[in-house]
């Protein structure tokens, strides 16, 4: 998508802290932290929100889905496992919409961790 963030990122016109990438997915560190660890997981190809994951994940004729589903939950415990948080645990938040809270029309995890998160939403 021409004006999104992320998809100018995942393109590299924008710099980032990469964390771990493959080629369906990037994971970068997060520019405004709100836990010692907090990572963003976002899928190559542009899905707007969670909402438009499944339509995205549909295989229609054989094709290859333009997003796996859990291909992506894979990656966010790898993104974790990458962070040291793996064992001690952390939260993966998905915002969905402007009264979930998503701030840029890219499906994008939020992995936090790296000290107890208590009530942090």
């Amino acid at each position: 998508m021409e004006n999104c963030l992320f998809c100018k990122i995942v393109q590299g016109e924008i710099p980032c802290e990469k964390v771990l990438e493959d080629s369906d997915f990037l994971a970068f560190k997060d520019i405004n932290p709100k836990a010692r660890v907090h990572v963003l997981v976002v899928p190559r190809k542009h899905v707007s929100s969670l909402n438009e994951l499944e339509a995205a994940t549909a295989k229609e004729g054989g094709a290859s889905p333009e997003v796996d589903g859990q291909a992506l939950l894979d990656f966010v415990v790898r993104v974790a496992r990458a962070s040291g948080i793996e064992e001690s645990g952390y939260r993966a938040i998905v915002n969905v919409g402007p009264h979930g809270g998503q701030e840029v029309p890219h499906l994008h995890f939020h992995v936090l961790g790296g000290e107890d998160l208590g009530d942090l939403r």
